[in-house]
């Protein structure tokens, strides 16, 4: 016979799953349910945790343990970074998700501080600089409403941005069109890049940094940018809450023996 603590887990599993409990729905206070008979309250918190552990509920101060919606962000791939959104726009990379989300932004959900420091190994090879060279980072928070999503730092040769406002701290995107379109501007157009994507165990900083549930992966990213000769002007590496984001990807399919056939 199953724990009674789990028995409640699974009926409150079952209310969820079935739409009984739709995305955002608070569950009872703890002190109800055990005021209900549905056990002590270490019952109903050991329930409570394991509901949050399998993803189906978030529990924060204030707002009490309530359903986790299920429409993730689109985190684009390709298309977020077109070149008509930032250059000829002002539809930066986040908001590029949002939209095609279809979900409200704000452009001081973006926040961020820059600073320079002496490149690790990993920026050291992202950037092609030496290890302990100095660089900019610039490190952003992102926020869906109150709730973060994800942070991103990029960093860059000082040589390419000293002076321009990817270096100035003031929240939101780096002017219209964001740092991309500043790079463009500074005569280092953006031609290609290469991301890079793995699940880990998130860090104790980064659990509260991104309010982030018992049990949940982040997902990081490496992204390294390049101009169309080759040269690196970012590195970038983000951090993502796992379940916030569905990850996108709209590409042509490649044959490469056409391609060798065409250059003979």
């Amino acid at each position: 016979m199953a724990p009674k603590w789990r028995d409640l887990a699974d009926r409150f599993a079952e209310q969820i799953k079935s739409g009984q409990l739709p995305p955002g729905a608070q569950l009872p206070q703890i002190r109800e349910l055990v005021e209900a008979g549905e056990g002590s309250k270490e019952t109903v918190h050991k329930a409570f945790k394991a509901l949050e552990a399998e993803g189906l509920v978030t529990s924060t101060r204030g707002r009490g343990t309530v359903v986790r919606p299920r429409a993730a962000l689109k985190r684009l791939g390709i298309a977020r970074y077109d070149k008509a959104k930032w250059r000829d726009g002002d539809e930066v990379a986040f908001i590029a998700d949002r939209v095609a989300s279809g979900r409200a932004y704000k452009r001081n959900e973006q926040t961020q501080t820059v600073s320079r420091i002496e490149a690790d190994s990993l920026v050291a090879e992202g950037l092609g600089v030496p290890v302990g060279s100095e660089v900019y980072a610039r490190a952003r928070l992102v926020k869906e409403g109150v709730q973060p999503t994800h942070t991103l730092t990029s960093y860059y040769r000082p040589e390419h941005v000293e002076g321009t406002r990817i270096v100035d701290p003031t929240p939101g995107p780096a002017g219209r069109g964001g740092g991309y379109r500043v790079l463009y501007d500074a005569g280092y157009e953006i031609d290609h890049m290469r991301e890079a994507l793995f699940a880990r165990v998130p860090t104790t900083d980064e659990v509260q940094l991104l309010q982030l549930p018992a049990g949940e992966p982040v997902v990081e990213l490496h992204r390294t940018t390049y101009t169309a000769d080759g040269t690196v002007v970012e590195f970038a590496v983000g951090v993502h809450a796992a379940s916030r984001f569905a990850w996108e990807y709209d590409f042509k399919v490649p044959d490469s023996a056409q391609d060798k056939k065409g250059q003979e």
